[in-house]
Formats: C-alpha cells, sequence, structure tokens
C-alpha cells in the first residue's frame, strides 16, 4: 500500500516515459494516467455507453472500442461536448487513479500524467516531479519520434501548461536536456532516495 504518491509530469517530448521507466526499474509502482483514461472506456463500459448514446453510434467502431481519431475532431470543434466528455470521464479517471495509487506495492508510487497540472491531477499528489527540458528539444525529439510537423508540434506545446507553469508548482525538477542517459538515472537514483526517505518519514 502506497500512501505517499508522486506526480510525475512534462512537456510532450520531455522524455517523461523514459524517467518513468527508470523509475520502475528500482522498483517504484507506476500509475499512468493515460493508461487509466482509456480504461474507463473499455467496450462495454458504463462511460462508453453514455458516450455512444450521446455522440452517436458511429464514435463506437466494430471491435466495440471508443473511435478516439473521431471523438478528437469532435471535441475539438464542439467545447461543450468536449466539456460534457470531461464531465463524465475526470471524476473517474481521478477516482481510479487515486485507488490504483493507494493499493500500489511499495513505500511510495509515482502517478504518471502529461496533462497533471492542467487536469488538476496534482491535487492528488504529496509532491510533483517536473520533468524539464527547453521548447527547442521538445520539438526536435518530438520529430525525431514522430510524423508532426514541427508547426504542430508547437501547436501541442501551447496547447498544453507553460514551462513556467510547470516549474511553478514543481517540488522537484529533473532536467533532461542531455541525451546521455546516465545523467539522467543518476538524478532519478538521488530523487528515488529522498522520496524513500520522506515516504519513511510520513508513515
Amino acid at each position: 500500500m502506497s500512501d505517499y504518491i508522486i506526480g510525475l509530469t512534462g512537456g510532450i517530448g520531455s522524455g517523461k516515459t523514459t524517467i518513468a521507466n527508470m523509475f520502475a526499474d528500482l522498483n517504484v509502482a507506476i500509475v499512468d494516467a493515460d493508461i487509466v483514461a482509456r480504461e474507463v472506456v473499455a467496450p462495454g463500459s458504463p462511460s462508453l455507453e453514455k458516450i455512444a448514446r450521446h455522440f452517436g453510434p458511429e464514435f463506437i467502431d466494430n471491435k466495440g472500442e471508443l473511435n478516439r481519431a473521431l471523438l478528437r475532431t469532435r471535441i475539438f470543434n464542439h467545447p461543450q461536448d468536449k466539456a460534457w466528455l470531461n464531465q463524465l470521464l475526470h471524476p473517474l479517471i481521478r477516482q481510479n487513479l487515486l485507488t490504483q495509487a493507494r493499493q500500489a506495492p511499495g513505500s511510495y508510487c509515482l502517478l504518471v500524467a502529461p496533462l497533471l497540472i492542467e487536469n488538476k491531477l496534482h491535487t492528488l499528489v504529496d509532491r510533483v516531479l517536473v520533468v524539464d527540458v527547453s521548447e527547442a528539444t521538445q520539438v526536435e525529439r518530438t520529430l525525431k519520434r514522430d510524423t508532426s510537423s514541427a508547426q504542430e508540434i508547437k501547436l501541442i506545446i501551447n496547447s498544453q501548461a507553460s514551462r513556467q507553469q510547470r516549474l511553478e508548482i514543481a517540488d522537484d525538477v529533473l532536467l533532461n536536456e542531455s541525451e546521455n542517459l546516465a545523467q539522467a538515472q543518476k538524478q532519478v537514483a538521488d530523487i528515488h532516495k529522498k522520496y524513500l526517505q520522506m515516504a519513511k518519514e510520513q508513515t
């Protein structure tokens, strides 16, 4: 049971997943907000049925799964539909995240959420760890791994919390500019020790 929850966040291309995997290698339990968000709209779930009733059957594909591309386009162009969807899903996601985090083994667990600040998930955690890089690095890394154009990546960056907003809310910052993974691993090991101590002091 983890009573100590660390929120891990960072913008697109910051290397959040790489850092989360380094914590996982140290046997830290990971609760991933993106996975939980998919679980709450799994085939046959009450939420998925409500989405089909609200938006129409074409939003469910022939496998019985949510047609994410179609839904993304719809809510991007209709703010009131986005608000309806958020009202339906956000409370469920929050509840499931908390349940999974509290049931996670170990002294502390990591709640990984790209939109930790935007979706106010930082209110659920004891500390916030921000993986920080410059905007130029975000664009460069995302271009390497993605088919998006630089312009599209900048639009995504602008739709997320700004670097400044993330740093203002951070309790801890892991600078991830270097492509040298050993540097990041050293930072993760140091932060891990600190969190183990903090979790111990809290119990």
